[in-house]
């Protein structure tokens, strides 16, 4: 059972820290669709963890985007619908043998930022940018990752929004 202090976030050295419940928030997810098998390993750890945190099924709404450049525009239409708590991108993207590399690992990354701060929404980057498929397979943690981060974010934002009033 919780404690009121948990319940509204707590204090570790003087510094609030946001509950890990999501518990009645509503996630949006976009996932790209290149490199299926490393994100299908990622949206599964996304959803697993999605679950352990109390975050019912319905109000998770997932979007499949062509490749990882897509990927800010869609969670760009999730914002605008102020309907959603928090957003995660999910995506991988491996080094091949020309610069396009860089420039999808770079703007995708900068696009999924761009979002967070102009509608001031949490947004969990879990776009893999990697060498190979043997180091994107080591991190397909980094979904279930970034689920954990946007909860506490949005968590954080909800009890300091009541902490001001």
């Amino acid at each position: 059972m919780r404690t009121n202090a948990q319940n509204a976030g707590e204090f570790v050295a003087g510094v609030r820290r946001a509950r890990l419940d999501g518990a009645g928030l509503r996630i949006g997810i976009v996932a790209s669709r290149f490199n299926e098998p490393i994100v299908s390993k990622l949206l599964a750890g996304a959803a697993d963890q999605l679950e352990r945190l109390g975050v019912k099924s319905a109000d998770v709404v997932h979007a499949g985007v062509p490749g990882a450049l897509e990927i800010p525009l869609a969670l760009q239409w999730m914002a605008q619908t102020e309907h959603f708590d928090a957003l995660v991108a999910i995506g991988a993207v491996i080094r091949g043998e020309t610069h396009h590399f860089e420039i999808v690992a770079n703007e995708s990354a900068r696009g999924v930022m761009d979002i967070a701060l102009e509608f001031g929404l949490p947004v969990g980057n879990a776009i893999l940018t990697t060498e190979d498929e043997a180091q994107a397979l080591a991190r397909v943690d980094k979904g279930a990752e970034a689920v954990r981060v946007v909860v506490e974010m949005a968590r954080l934002r909800i009890d300091l929004a009541a902490h001001g009033k």
